[in-house]
C-alpha cells in the first residue's frame, strides 16, 4: 500500500469517528435548558358538559392529575421522558375510567383485546403489541419489544409470549372486567350486533377511547406512547391506530412528539401522527400550525373524528380536537392545566 493510501485511509477513519462522536453528542445525557414538558389525553369524543355530573368530572380531573404526577415527578428529578411517559399511561391503563388497561372495552366475543405503542424521538426506534389479553399494562410490553427485541410490532399470542420472557406482569383476562363495560357490549349488540361503538363514560358520553402521554425531558430526548382498549364489539382482531407507529404514534427530537384519540381507521388512512411532523419538517410550521390543520381541516374535510396531543423540542404543548371534548392535561416547569371541554 502506497504511504498517501494510508494517509487517506486514516482521514477517512478519523471523519467517520468524528461524525459517529458528534452522533453520541447530540442524544448525550447532558442537560440543555433543565426545562421539561408532559401532556396526557384520555380520548376524545361526544364529551357533554350538561352531561357530566360534578362526581364525574372530579373523578376524571384527579386521574389526569395523577397520570401527570407520575410523570413529572420523574422529568422534575431529571429522569427521562421514556419513563415518564411510561409511568403516566400506565396511572391511566390501572384506572376503570378509561379505556386501555383495567378500563378496557369488549369485543364481540367478550374478551378485552388491549392495544399500545411507544416511540422515541432520539433515532426512531419504537415498539408496539397488539390484541394482547393478559398484560396487565400494555405500554410495558411496547417499550420491551422496543428495548429488547429486533421487532417493533407483536401481536396476540406472540406478544403475550414476549412479556413472559421479559418478565412483565401477566394477569388473568378477568382482571380487565368491568359492569359498566360489560353492559356498553350488550347494549351495542342489543341494537346492531355487527356495528362497533365508541367507549362510554358513567354518564353514556362517548369517546374514542385511548390514553396517550408525550414528553420532552431536561435533555432534550421527546418520547410519545398510546395505549387503547379500542372500540365495543370490534371483530377479527381488529386493530385501530393506536398501535400503528406514524399513525397514533410517533416522535422525533427535530420535530415533536404526538398521541392520537379518534376513529381509528381514518388515522391510519391518512398517517395523522407522522403528518404533523411532517408539516413541522418539510414546511416549517409551528407545532401549532401543524396539529390545529390536521386535526380541524384535514380530518374534518375526510370525516374523521378525534384529537390529538403534541410537543416540540422547545416544549410548546398543542391539544387541538374535533369533537365536543377530550380528556387532557399538560404540566411544564411551574405551569399546570386539567381539561375536558372546548
Amino acid at each position: 500500500m502506497y504511504p498517501e493510501h494510508s494517509f487517506k485511509i486514516l482521514i477517512l477513519v478519523l471523519t467517520f469517528s468524528l461524525f459517529q462522536g458528534d452522533c453520541v453528542c447530540q442524544y448525550s445525557n447532558k442537560k440543555q435548558n433543565g426545562n421539561y414538558a408532559l401532556v396526557i389525553h384520555g380520548g376524545a369524543g361526544t364529551i357533554d358538559k350538561n352531561n357530566m355530573d360534578a362526581a364525574t368530572e372530579k373523578a376524571y380531573q384527579d386521574a389526569l392529575n395523577q397520570a401527570l404526577d407520575a410523570g413529572e415527578k420523574i422529568l422534575q428529578s431529571g429522569g427521562k421522558s421514556i419513563d415518564a411517559v411510561e409511568a403516566a399511561i400506565v396511572v391511566m391503563e390501572n384506572s376503570p375510567l378509561f379505556n386501555a388497561g383495567k378500563g378496557a372495552v369488549f369485543t364481540f366475543d367478550g374478551r378485552n383485546e388491549l392495544d399500545a405503542s411507544i416511540m422515541s424521538g432520539v433515532n426512531q426506534t419504537a415498539g408496539a403489541a397488539g390484541s394482547v389479553t393478559t398484560v396487565k399494562n400494555p405500554i410495558k410490553l411496547a417499550r420491551a419489544i422496543m428495548e429488547q427485541s429486533e421487532h417493533v410490532m407483536m401481536i396476540g399470542k406472540g406478544a403475550e409470549e414476549f412479556a413472559q420472557r421479559c418478565n412483565l406482569e401477566i394477569v388473568d383476562p378477568s382482571y380487565f372486567y368491568t359492569e359498566r363495560r360489560w353492559q356498553s357490549l350488550k347494549k351495542v349488540q342489543q341494537e346492531n350486533k355487527d356495528s362497533t361503538a365508541l367507549s362510554e363514560d358513567e354518564k353514556g358520553n362517548k369517546k374514542n377511547g385511548t390514553v396517550g402521554c408525550v414528553a420532552l425531558d431536561m435533555y432534550g430526548n421527546i418520547v410519545a406512547g398510546t395505549s387503547t382498549g379500542g372500540m365495543t364489539n370490534k371483530r377479527f382482531q381488529r386493530l385501530g391506530d393506536a398501535p400503528i407507529i406514524g399513525a397514533g404514534t410517533y416522535a422525533d427530537n427535530a420535530t415533536c412528539g404526538v398521541s392520537c384519540t379518534g376513529h381509528g381507521e381514518y388515522f391510519i388512512r391518512y398517517t395523522v401522527a407522522r403528518d404533523v411532523a411532517a408539516l413541522m419538517e418539510y414546511k416549517g410550521w409551528s407545532l401549532e400550525k401543524a396539529a390545529n390543520y390536521i386535526v380541524n381541516d384535514k380530518l374534518v374535510k375526510k370525516g374523521g373524528e378525534g384529537g390529538l396531543i403534541a410537543l416540540d423540542k422547545k416544549g410548546n404543548v398543542a391539544m387541538p380536537f374535533n369533537s365536543s371534548g377530550m380528556y387532557r392535561g399538560y404540566a411544564k416547569k411551574g405551569e399546570r392545566k386539567v381539561m375536558i371541554y372546548k
